[in-house]
């Protein structure tokens, strides 16, 4: 081997060890937390009593050692991850590559778009039930120092969040440096807690044999079922693993799962296993009795800081799935702010981060413990993670072009567990699994109006376009004043001429040299390479036509990509060139629709308080002109 190969390795090595910690400090944040309270709510849940005997603790114990096995080692890490979207993951990057990758099968793009949009409202939903429960579960191991503690937990838990989501403005760049350390330590300190406690009780370890699932099933048969909903808490954050994919790649997600998180996980699992088997009475503040009662404090500060981190990761994988939806049309534009300038991924969402503020600590207020809150957590996440198994179904097909006997009998497995998990938690609705629910379908509700909304709009307006060769011929025979400069007026349809454009010429009476009709598109890409950004078509007398490319992760800046167009059709100049946009008012009217009256009102609603397209586009306020128009759907 010579110096450069060695060299090479070395770095490679070096760089990969780097994203193994970032991917400790950003995706498995969520999982990593879930020993604080998954394995004590399988046995204190009141919706489903065990009896604390060596074979439900033996059984228990083997299901969820077989979930982290089955769900997330062999379907997440080994399958899941290698679906990426050019490299990006999550719910919507999964639903535009299956879209993207089937144009044959256009009657089932209604049903990947409705399991896109099920997967992303509940995940918003997730996004404030998650640092509720995880900072409340982390805060109350105060009460094992003393009970006087025990008033002060909700406020302290506020407190702690009010902080997180105040902090959102300023990006993650600053503070995630130490994430990955600090999570390194903590499961670190999980595996070593864990391996004490079954070094003492080593016939722990039997639970490995799956023997004990199914007797555990056999033995407690419809109250086993129930449970299942609870051992679900064991793999919530899994989904992380596939959405925050683009930051990281796939290999370090899958060597940190692999070498440090579940090693870790398992050993805490086993080992609060083993001390119910020493000590049942244990069992409301198991987590925290699996430590030495000298160092209960600085776990609580540990697990905290921990609870943060998978708040944040949550939260920013929230941003996310919200900028994609922006781009793929399935919310309106809303205020979003790069917080890196390295970094694509690292954006800030004012609107959302207030919204999630108010509904985490209005949870926290409302269930006070975290113990109450896990009847609500799992549904929303069972249900994303049941979406995303279906369409790895189509994956294999579309994508791997797998035979449809493989792809069967990969998704069929992976089905059933999904399924188990889901039909279990959906037990849990009246106990608090509603409250995901709801809000998912109120979200749902919202971006699927907004998308149709936006069809009947454009239908609308087309319908009432002028020809562009009519509008050409018009302007060779009698044509208005000319005036210096240029304008560019945005359209979304790529044929016919601009309302904008046709109202300024019916009052002003005067047209620009230079003219171009810009349109932007979104593709089911995340990001779209720069020489296939821009496409210039000349139209004649000074006109031109452009398309302005984007991936649904891209956040469009139309000065920079007009400023570094090369077209001899068209010069922008940041001094002289006007911006014209079309701003319509959406009139509900009583005629025939293909939308539901109360879906008009809401889209106009949403229509009225969306971003304007200058902020959104980040367009010069002094260079923008907003033409107003009535339109009725």
């Amino acid at each position: 081997m010579n110096t450069d190969d060695t060299d090479f390795r070395h770095g490679h090595r070096g760089k990969m060890s780097v994203l193994m910690l970032g991917a400790l400090g950003v995706v498995f944040g969520d999982i990593g937390t879930s020993p604080l309270y998954a394995l004590r709510e399988c046995f204190a849940s009141p919706h489903h009593p065990v009896v604390l005997t060596e074979p439900n603790i033996l059984g228990i114990l083997s299901i969820i050692v077989w979930v982290l096995i089955l769900v997330i080692s062999v379907e997440y890490v080994l399958f899941i991850l290698r679906a990426d979207n050019r490299g990006e993951g999550g719910i919507l990057a999964l639903m535009a590559l299956v879209i993207r990758k089937s144009p044959s099968t256009m009657t089932l793009r209604p049903v990947f778009a409705l399991l896109g949009l099920v997967g992303a409202a509940l995940l918003f939903a997730d996004a404030m039930i998650t640092p509720a429960i995880s900072v409340l579960s982390a805060v109350e191991g105060l009460q094992m120092e003393t009970t006087l503690v025990q008033p002060y937990i909700v406020p302290l838990a506020m407190t702690i969040l009010i902080a997180l989501y105040a902090s959102q403005r300023f990006g993650t760049a600053r503070i995630g440096a130490v994430f990955g350390p600090v999570m390194l330590l903590w499961f670190t300190l999980l595996g070593l807690i864990g391996l004490v406690s079954v070094v003492q009780t080593p016939g722990v370890l039997r639970a490995v044999n799956p023997y004990y699932a199914v007797s555990f099933f056999i033995d407690n048969g419809h109250l086993a079922f129930r449970v299942i909903g609870s051992v679900f808490l064991v793999v919530t954050g899994g989904e992380a693993l596939y959405a925050d994919m683009g930051h990281f790649g796939r290999s370090p997600i899958q060597r940190a799962w692999f070498f440090v998180v579940l090693p870790g996980l398992a050993l805490n699992y086993f080992g609060q296993g083993a001390l119910l088997m020493r000590s049942p009475e244990t069992l409301p503040q198991l987590f925290f009795s699996t430590v030495p009662p000298w160092s209960v404090v600085p776990m609580v500060g540990l697990a905290t800081f921990a609870t943060v981190i998978a708040s944040q990761a949550v939260i920013s994988g929230a941003f996310s799935v919200a900028n994609s939806a922006v781009q793929l049309g399935y919310i309106p534009r809303i205020d979003i702010r790069q917080t890196s300038a390295s970094s694509m991924g690292q954006i800030y969402v004012p609107s959302l981060n207030w919204l999630f503020m108010i509904g985490t600590i209005a949870l926290v207020v409302g269930f006070k413990e975290s113990g109450k809150l896990a009847a609500a957590y799992g549904v929303a996440v069972s249900t994303t993670m049941l979406a995303t198994t279906l369409f790895l179904f189509f994956v294999a097909r579309r994508v791997w072009h797998w035979p449809r006997p493989a792809a069967i009998a990969l998704a069929i497995p992976f089905l059933c567990i999904d399924s188990t998990f889901f039909s279990s938690n959906l037990l849990k609705i009246p106990a608090g699994g509603w409250l995901p629910l709801t809000v998912g379908a109120i979200l749902y509700a919202m971006m699927d109006t907004w998308k149709k909304g936006r069809a009947v709009l454009q239908d609308a307006l087309a319908a009432e376009n002028m020809s562009l060769d009519l509008f050409m011929d018009s302007l060779a025979i009698d044509g208005p004043v000319r005036v210096p400069g240029s304008a560019v007026f945005l359209t979304p349809h790529k044929f016919g001429v601009p309302r904008a454009l046709l109202h300024n010429l019916k009052h002003n009476k005067v047209l620009h040299e230079e003219v171009l009709l810009l349109t932007i598109e979104t593709l089911r890409v995340p990001y779209v390479a720069d020489e296939e950004r821009l496409t210039v078509e000349d139209l004649g007398q000074g006109m031109a036509r452009a398309t302005l490319t984007f991936g649904f992760l891209e956040q469009p800046d139309l000065t920079r990509e007009l400023a570094r167009m090369d077209s001899p059709y068209f010069r922008y100049d940041g001094m002289t060139t006007t911006f014209f946009l079309g701003r319509e008012t959406i009139l509900v009217g009583r005629g025939q629709s293909t939308l539901w009256r109360w879906r008009r009102q809401l889209f106009a609603f949403m229509t009225r308080n969306a971003l304007s397209a200058a902020n959104f586009f980040r367009l010069p306020a002094n260079r923008v002109v907003e033409i107003g128009s009535q339109v009725e759907i």
